[in-house]
């Protein structure tokens, strides 16, 4: 029997749209397209995760190539405009929806979880625990109407931008090599969403988040901070990836950080280059697990929404991930941090009880 892995982030729902009877049910059959689907889960040890309810100007699922400029050292990728809030909204609904949906089709086999002790017995049980996670808050009003809505419904999760600008702050545009320091920090709305997702108990996603964005959330939040779907600068010198000094600051909140497994966060040379061997991965794991220490790293895939080394392929490949990383020097109780527990830390100092009015 496979390590149970609990996923910072996957992008499924976004594959499995419209979420009609034939694309939810294509969920419990194995396919030969995408990352994640229950049987390859299974076949892995993908016990759980983050899925992620993310807005774009297209329908969910679409691929829409992005503009890259080629520059004589890697590539840059104009900033994604902004959403219509109200477009926003109702993909947010509707992708909220095909989770809730995708629980109720699978006769048990999949749970939406709120709770700690319900990811827990999930993880024991062979069910699989999915957290409704919101990347990038696009949908959410000035208000914050849709936030409690949306909590009392399930979300546990909100990066407050995807590598987009929206009401809340600037997402971190796609860049190589260049620093995350690409824009302003976050609004005064942003602010309020950050104390109201501490009130609430939401994790606070800072992912897709430039770098003045970090700072802002890191000197307001009381919680851990915490990185899904994340990479190394030092190793990988791309706007998406962490610079030592913000994983101090992780490592100073108690937080953690997801591996992401795109290879164009994970290689020296930026490149989206499918044939990248596995042992890159682990040096992401090494580095941050020397700075942050062994309690505060974990995995956040990007299943279904990133280009994963061919030698992993999918869900199902996970083991030879874990492998790796036992033969990298990691005992049993280390993998079972990274793997699980780890999360299960971080979401229990995150998450509370029902809010106070």
């Amino acid at each position: 029997m496979h390590l149970p892995i609990f996923d910072g982030h996957n992008d499924t729902l976004g594959r499995l749209y419209p979420y009609a009877g034939d694309d939810l049910q294509r969920f419990f059959v194995r396919q030969a397209d995408g990352h994640i689907d229950l049987p390859r889960a299974r076949e892995g040890g993908l016990a759980g995760g983050l899925f992620a309810v993310y807005a774009s100007a297209h329908a969910p699922g679409t691929h829409v190539p992005f503009e890259i400029t080629r520059t004589p050292a890697g590539y840059e990728v104009p900033l994604a405009a902004p959403l219509d809030p109200a477009h926003a909204s109702l993909v947010c609904v509707a992708m909220s929806a095909g989770l809730f949906r995708l629980e109720a089709a699978s006769a048990g086999q999949i749970k939406v979880v709120r709770t700690v002790e319900e990811v827990d017995r999930c993880l024991r049980s062979g069910v699989l625990a999915a957290v409704l996670h919101m990347e990038g808050a696009d949908a959410i009003d000035p208000e914050l109407y849709l936030l409690e809505v949306l909590y009392r419904a399930g979300l546990r999760s909100l990066g407050v931008v995807w590598s987009r600008p929206n009401l809340f702050g600037w997402g971190v545009p796609f860049r190589f090599p260049h620093s995350p320091d690409t824009g302003p920090g976050l609004t005064e709305e942003g602010r309020a969403l950050v104390r109201a997702c501490n009130r609430l108990g939401i994790l606070l996603d800072v992912s897709h988040l430039n770098e003045r964005g970090f700072w802002d959330l890191a000197g307001l939040t009381g919680a851990p901070i915490v990185a899904t779907h994340s990479c190394v600068h030092a190793l990988c010198p791309v706007t998406r990836n962490l610079t030592d000094k913000q994983l101090d600051a992780i490592r100073e909140s108690d937080g953690m950080v997801g591996v992401n497994l795109d290879v164009g966060f994970l290689r020296e040379d930026g490149a989206n280059n499918p044939d990248t061997p596995l042992s890159v991965v682990v040096r992401h794991f090494d580095h941050l697990v020397e700075r942050l220490g062994i309690d505060r790293v974990g995995f956040g895939s990007d299943f279904d929404g990133a280009t994963i080394p061919l030698e992993l392929g999918d869900a199902a490949g996970l083991p030879k991930l874990i492998a790796l990383l036992r033969q990298a020097g990691y005992d049993d109780a280390a993998l079972r941090k990274l793997a699980y527990e780890n999360w299960l830390r971080v979401l229990a100092h995150t998450w509370q009880g029902e809010p106070s009015a």
